[in-house]
């Protein structure tokens, strides 16, 4: 199981998390702390990670950068179209 990219949800207190391989197929779908989330994501090979820009992204997207993942914030406007 290979890993392409992430896609974040956050919470306030948890975190989902949906995990795409290789031919876009569902991997893995996960719900985290955040201590989890950082502790999980640094096993983890370098990949990209997706989520909404809001007040705790900054801090994770720092983080996980310094893991050397490849971060995306995607602005609010674009989330959720109900």
């Amino acid at each position: 199981m290979q890993i392409k990219s992430i896609g974040i949800d956050l919470g306030k207190t948890t975190f989902h998390i949906v995990a795409l391989g290789n031919h876009s197929q569902v991997v893995i779908r996960k719900k985290f702390s955040r201590q989890q989330l950082l502790v999980y994501a640094a096993n983890l090979p370098p990949c990209l990670i997706g989520m909404e820009a809001g007040v705790g992204s900054h801090f994770l997207g720092r983080a996980l950068r310094e893991q050397g993942h490849e971060v995306r914030l995607i602005p609010a406007q674009f989330g959720d179209r109900s």
